[in-house]
């Protein structure tokens, strides 16, 4: 997953920083050793729900410590992991009352939203305008955030970037799709794929479907074709692009 290696990018810098003995006071750091292997549990867990536990065990001994942010988006993106929108936006929330510029937490809680809205849920606008919002307050914050740590190479911050503006992107062409508007999510589907250090098969996929809602079956083909290129294309993602692929052909006949 694109966003977990963002993520542990992040984070793990971070973490470098801290336990460094830097005069740079701008960078958390734990108050006792036994703050120290809390920290540390939270980064060393080898699983979603353990790490959760350890952000948890964490808060609860330790509610003013300096990385009270950054454990938090670890259990955001740790929900993520683990497909459970109603914790994405439970620590996604709690992340951004604790750094309300994180616009890490926000890309997540927008993905959740927007991928999770049907076009006939009563709370469909108000979804889908709270999942624009943290995509474009995300990506406002992007445009301008300094390197989260110093530790960070020039390199690998340009492509953290790159990957969070793939996200903002990928959230509001996924709103657009909701919403039946694919002259918007289109265009912002490939902003997201123009974006990514390394193509997700899964925002293309997303693209040739738009592209067969909105009437292109050649555009669909397109894409498909490209997925199809890719090596050790994920089964699920094969089984999509074959069935958008026997969709447009369909559409081309039907033109005819």
């Amino acid at each position: 997953m694109r966003k977990l290696a963002i993520f542990l990018a992040l984070t793990v810098t971070a973490m470098t920083a801290a336990f460094a003995q830097s005069a740079d006071t701008r960078q958390p750091k734990p108050k006792s050793q036994k703050e120290a292997e809390a920290i540390n549990a939270v980064f060393s867990a080898q699983d979603p729900d353990a790490r959760i536990a350890a952000v948890e065990a964490l808060l609860t001994k330790y509610a003013d410590t300096q990385f009270k942010g950054i454990a938090l988006y670890v259990a955001t993106v740790s929900a993520q992991q683990k497909n459970d929108s109603e914790k994405i936006i439970l620590y996604g929330e709690r992340t951004l009352e604790a750094d309300p510029k994180g616009y890490g937490a926000m890309l997540i809680m927008g993905q959740a939203l927007a991928a999770r809205t049907r076009e006939f849920d009563f709370d469909k606008e108000e979804k889908l305008g709270k999942a624009e919002k943290l995509a474009k307050d995300a990506l406002a914050l992007v445009a301008t955030a300094p390197k989260p740590n110093p530790a960070m190479t020039d390199e690998q911050w340009a492509m953290a970037k790159k990957d969070f503006e793939s996200q903002g992107h990928e959230v509001l062409g996924l709103s657009a799709m909701v919403r039946k508007k694919y002259d918007v999510a289109i265009p912002e589907l490939k902003a997201a794929i123009e974006a990514q250090p390394q193509k997700d098969p899964s925002t293309m996929v997303r693209l040739a479907v738009t592209y067969n809602d909105a009437g292109q079956p050649d555009n669909a083909i397109a894409i498909v074709d490209q997925l199809n290129a890719m090596p050790d294309l994920p089964p699920s993602i094969k089984q999509v692009a074959a069935q958008q692929k026997l969709k447009a052909v369909q559409l081309k006949s039907q033109k005819k």
